[in-house]
């Protein structure tokens, strides 16, 4: 959900309101008086107004800009977009007079889905500066466009950006810039994280470069949103089973050689598991077409299970052969079942060379600072 707060100098209003101390005695006569001038006020504040652009053929009309956001989420890796609701709190000077002077034409140029908050009344409230500066409020929903690059999934971070500017007007006649500099002019609300995926870590905001169309340059102005996933709801539906699973199919090399039907057992068991939660682990991604880091653990633990299936095929092979040529070549026979040795083998070498895996693994994703990639430096 979305919305912002922009502000713009203006010199078309120089209505000026005088306040002196009243007498306690009548403080509520005077406050209806102070009601039937500000009345007044508003109901002659815009005669012989013109509606077109402050400035038109003058100057050009900068537009202050900040946005507050009350909610941040969610974010979908399968549409690839956020959910952002930004509001700010003003007191309004006249609901009415949104809808009857000039204001800035903001269109978001990533966004998928704009909605603006109209219940129970349109949120649109202006509020008059001493200085005759209007201060114009908008409540929006948006659902911007947040891509993802996901080869460090789900040690990841990205940096989902919100991009807006003027629609219409080039930066000959109309400027954004930011009200409080690149420090303090997006904030997010405390509470405002409806993440369960991942963690906000910040947020920056600053320029891109110009668009160049036939009518001029337009800027376009930034805030990304730093995110960095939580990996706890992976370890325990993926990383674990895995690890499970690859310590099972270990356990065959503990069995009698002779234990066809049990090693088949796990074995095929242990393949079949892999596979399934190889295909469930994807299910909640996009079909991108590279590997994942999760994609790389899957598939290494995949290879162990089926190298443990078919150290069990060769065990099984020669221990046939042996017991085909037991009385006819005690000699090669004896030499055949000397094979058992791959079984004492494999109980040291696949358990060495998983838990080698799995250090290398974790020390190079754990310990390396995931690049947020389309992120903009401040300008």
């Amino acid at each position: 959900q979305g919305g912002e707060r922009n502000s713009y100098s203006s010199k078309f209003i120089s209505s000026h309101f005088g306040f002196s101390q009243m007498p306690t005695s009548s403080v509520k006569d005077e406050t209806n008086d102070n009601i039937k001038i500000f009345t007044r006020v508003l109901d002659g504040l815009l005669d012989g107004y013109n509606r077109l652009r402050p400035g038109l053929g003058e100057r050009i009309t900068q537009v202050r800009t900040d946005i507050y956001v009350t909610s941040f989420g969610p974010v979908s890796d399968t549409e690839m977009e956020c959910t952002i609701d930004m509001s700010h709190a003003a007191p309004p000077l006249n609901n009415l007079l949104a809808s009857k002077i000039w204001t800035p034409d903001t269109f978001f140029h990533n966004g998928k889905k704009s909605i603006a908050h109209n219940m129970t009344t349109p949120n649109q409230l202006l509020w008059l500066e001493d200085d005759a500066t209007l201060l114009y409020t908008m409540c929006l929903t948006i659902s911007a466009e947040c891509p993802v690059q996901l080869e460090d999934f789900p040690m990841d971070a990205h940096a989902c950006p919100l991009k807006f500017g003027s629609s219409a007007y080039p930066n000959s006649t109309v400027v954004y810039v930011w009200t409080n500099g690149t420090t303090k002019s997006v904030v997010v609300a405390e509470d405002g994280s409806r993440l369960n995926q991942y963690h906000l870590m910040g947020q920056t905001v600053g320029t891109e470069k110009n668009i160049s169309t036939s009518k001029g340059e337009y800027t376009i102005m930034t805030a990304h949103f730093h995110l960095k996933r939580k990996i706890g709801y992976f370890v325990i539906q993926t990383y674990l089973p895995c690890i499970m699973t690859v310590i099972l199919s270990q356990v065959s090399f503990w069995l009698n050689r002779e234990s066809f039907p049990a090693r088949t057992v796990f074995g095929l068991t242990t393949v079949l598991t892999m596979t399934t939660l190889s295909i469930s682990a994807r299910n909640s991604l996009p079909k991108v077409a590279y590997a994942t880091a999760m994609d790389w653990f899957i598939a290494v633990c995949y290879a162990f299970v089926f190298s443990a299936l078919i150290e069990f095929a060769t065990v099984n092979y020669f221990t046939k052969r042996g017991w085909a040529w037991d009385g006819k070549k005690a000699l090669e026979a004896a030499k055949i079942k000397k094979k058992d040795k791959i079984d004492k083998m494999s109980r040291i070498i696949f358990p060495v060379l998983f838990g080698t895996f799995n250090l290398v693994y974790w020390a190079t994703y754990l310990n390396r600072e995931p690049v947020i990639k389309g992120a903009t430096s401040p300008k």
